[in-house]
């Protein structure tokens, strides 16, 4: 079986596991490039390919200059496509699972304050700035800060995830995965004042919808939080995710428990986690060496 058929029948398979739209593009293009790259010579047949000529492709991905994240998710993708052809009896072996994945740096998520990141949901909140969707705008910092979602999840939500009685919301996460995610009171107020509001098209269920009533994408709430960050704090660094880390970083710091936090956040593994403790302690650190007579 020739490799462009290989993938299509590996995508169709996602498809119909009702993969998220974003796993399926993020798919798509990561064996789009795989196939270009075999495609100098005559298109390989995959009952045929071995672990060098991955080890020849990574080679190809480490020459390009990739971050090790993007050789990772690469790896990945290429190896769910040979398990799927394993499962289906159409190569004897996963070539894939013999190539060691890239190590990655160790690196902590730069994390704001409480002060620095209230400042900026208050500021924004006061309507400093002349917005003309600012109740929709809230409700979108408000969630992502106060429930610690991500970018993606935000933009499914719809009405019917949201029980407004007792301020609980219905978060379909990673691999069509839900769990219940609570919300506070800031996130009810702008909920409550953003619902009269909300023209969203007859058939959008989408709780937050964009100018033209259509589900918000994800590309507008990034420019939306860039923009409130800029104005208010000139960073323009921070995005959805930062605050989906001052979430749990912040819940940490004031003693909530580290397995409380992962159902929070709908982490698969404990490990990842762990990552705020480092975050915490880097912090506590930084306040011993400042503070301490002995640390100077």
């Amino acid at each position: 079986m020739l490799l462009s058929e290989a993938s299509r029948r590996f995508l169709e398979d996602l498809a119909r596991a009702n993969a998220s739209e974003h796993t399926l593009r993020g798919y798509s293009n990561d064996l789009a490039q795989f196939q270009e790259y075999f495609a100098r010579a005559a298109e390989p047949d995959v009952t045929t390919m071995t672990a060098v000529d991955l080890r020849e492709w990574l080679g190809h991905l480490y020459h390009l200059r990739l971050t090790t994240v993007s050789m990772r998710r690469k790896l990945a993708a290429i190896r769910s496509l040979f398990r799927f052809l394993h499962t289906r009896g159409i190569v004897r072996m996963n070539i894939a699972k013999l190539i060691r994945t890239p190590k990655a740096p160790q690196r902590l998520p730069q994390v704001p304050s409480e002060e620095q990141t209230n400042d900026l949901l208050d500021r924004a909140a006061k309507g400093e700035l002349d917005r003309p969707h600012l109740k929709r705008d809230m409700v979108i910092l408000e969630l992502l800060y106060g429930c610690g979602i991500r970018v993606g999840e935000l933009c499914s939500l719809d009405l019917t995830d949201i029980d407004f009685t007792d301020h609980w919301i219905r978060v379909k996460g990673k691999g069509r995965k839900e769990r219940q995610v609570p919300y506070g009171r800031k996130a009810a107020s702008a909920l409550q004042l953003w619902l009269p509001e909300r023209n969203a098209a007859p058939t959008v269920p989408a709780l937050v919808v964009g100018a033209r009533g259509q589900r918000i994408n994800p590309r507008e709430v990034r420019r939306i939080v860039k923009f409130y960050a800029i104005a208010f704090s000139g960073d323009d660094s921070l995005h959805p995710h930062t605050l989906r880390h001052a979430f749990a970083t912040h819940l940490l710091r004031d003693g909530a428990d580290l397995r409380a936090i992962q159902e929070l956040l709908g982490h698969a593994q404990l490990s990842t986690t762990q990552k705020y403790t480092q975050v915490s302690l880097q912090d506590l650190m930084s306040v011993y060496d400042k503070s301490h007579r002995k640390a100077k």
